[in-house]
């Protein structure tokens, strides 16, 4: 299935996490039924994560697109896993919204789940396109240069990018595959991402406005 996220930038804000997590529906993103998700129409506005420690099974990852409503292209890295368990998450993002053409003060969206160590948060079939990341990471009998249009994760099954094609083969499918991974110290930034279950323990959801919103993004 495909998601298309409009230009307000509430409703692209997706609970992420690396190498791909969801979306929670109090922000107006709705997690897909399944992982069969294609790449996204984004609002042009990326988001950043963090995670003291993250820990999946079936990691997957190749080379895409997204595109904004406008047409404007992004390369991202699209990371699934089957399964994850996350420690410490943390997302932000920050909105300069306007009105009728008045521009409005800055509003910093901060969102915390899984600080307790017996209750982390879950998720099943990840999908995130992503820019950047900054981990220390650990992976266990990875195959780095497998053909895209091989892998055969539960996540990655059945992926198509915007115009309908599937995982690019030959030189342009470039991708890397591991049983488990293991990542500790994550930051990343991503335009989108999607999910067939998200499990927040301990979610915790907060505004900051102006300058309130200082200092108050992930990192």
């Amino acid at each position: 299935m495909s998601q298309t996220f409009g230009k307000t930038s509430w409703k692209r804000f997706a609970v992420a996490m690396v190498p791909g997590i969801a979306a929670t529906a109090a922000i107006g993103v709705g997690l897909a039924n399944n992982a069969l998700a294609a790449s996204f129409n984004v609002s042009g506005q990326r988001f950043k994560v963090t995670a003291a420690d993250l820990d999946g099974q079936n990691f997957a990852q190749f080379g895409s697109y997204d595109f904004e409503t406008n047409g404007t292209p992004h390369a991202v890295a699209i990371s699934a896993f089957d399964t994850a368990t996350i420690q410490k998450m943390c997302q932000s993002v920050v909105s300069e919204p306007s009105l009728l053409g008045l521009k409005l003060p800055k509003v910093t969206l901060r969102l915390e789940a899984g600080n307790d160590p017996a209750k982390p948060v879950t998720a099943q079939n990840l999908l995130i396109d992503l820019d950047q990341l900054n981990a220390d990471a650990e992976f266990t009998n990875i195959n780095i240069g497998q053909d895209a249009s091989t892998l055969n994760t539960t996540a990655t099954s059945g992926w198509k990018d915007i115009a309908g094609h599937p995982k690019p083969s030959g030189a342009l499918g470039f991708s890397q595959a591991a049983p488990h991974a293991h990542l500790t110290g994550v930051q990343q930034t991503a335009w989108a991402t999607s999910a067939g279950t998200f499990k927040l323990n301990g979610l915790s959801l907060k505004l900051y406005v102006g300058d309130d919103g200082n200092g108050k993004e992930c990192y």
